[in-house]
């Protein structure tokens, strides 16, 4: 699982004049080296213009409502606010800006709830250098990019997709995003919140908010609790 550096906020910039017929694009990742990386790649890219960045999931809200971008490339595992529900809130205040979502892992139900909510594309941080130029003038073409391919017809894709659910059942998880799986994860070895925060980089008021979430999605009240429900309920192994 990608981890998460801490950033500055950056700021929200207005809307500048764009060169001409270039592909205004905003990068919202909490880790800086990738959006660096991505922005790099574009910058050499003819046609692409990143307009601006965002370090968590309200940030990106802002800088999509305010910069209107042509598209938004949008992490899924954010802080503050994950990408599924940073997405939800941009579609329903400016479905115009087409998302594509920047993901290290994701499920199917996760990639088809994606493209319910309004996502034009997924791309994988690991084919990132491959796949983005061509996903991007995709999307901007109309279609969709979806595993690392075109696609025109998205009713049958997204048909494909959830027999390929039915057919594969998926670790139940209650509603937990990754990154709260990964503090589940953490409190069954014992670890305190200091330790959490210290792991993936981010404050004790983040792990504590991912905490009080947790235990009302699993209807736990203590750490001991989540621990025994996370172990029986096999939201974490052994292995893992």
């Amino acid at each position: 699982m990608l981890k998460t550096a801490s950033a500055e906020k950056t700021p929200v910039r207005r809307k500048a004049a764009p060169a001409a017929g270039s592909i205004r694009i905003v990068v919202a990742d909490d880790h800086p080296v990738v959006r660096f990386g991505v922005k790099n790649m574009l910058m050499n890219e003819p046609g692409f213009e990143v307009v601006g960045e965002a370090e968590d999931g309200d940030v990106a809200i802002q800088q999509a409502l305010e910069l209107e971008p042509d598209i938004l490339l949008l992490d899924l595992n954010m802080p503050r606010l994950p990408g599924l529900e940073a997405m939800r809130a941009i579609m329903t205040k400016s479905p115009r800006v087409k998302i594509i979502l920047l993901t290290a892992t994701i499920s199917t139900q996760q990639i088809i709830e994606a493209l319910q909510i309004g996502a034009r594309g997924i791309v994988l941080k690991d084919a990132v250098s491959g796949d983005l130029s061509e996903a991007l003038r995709a999307v901007l073409s109309g279609d969709y990019w979806i595993g690392g391919e075109r696609v025109a017809n998205l009713l049958k894709a997204l048909h494909e997709l959830m027999q390929k659910a039915a057919q594969v059942p998926e670790r139940k998880t209650y509603g937990l995003t990754p990154r709260e799986l990964e503090v589940v994860q953490c409190i069954v070895e014992g670890c305190s919140n200091k330790d959490v925060a210290k792991q993936f980089t981010i404050s004790e008021e983040t792990v504590k908010r991912h905490l009080s979430n947790i235990f009302d999605k699993t209807g736990v009240s203590t750490r001991l609790e989540l621990a025994l429900f996370a172990i029986a309920h096999k939201l974490v192994t052994p292995d893992e």
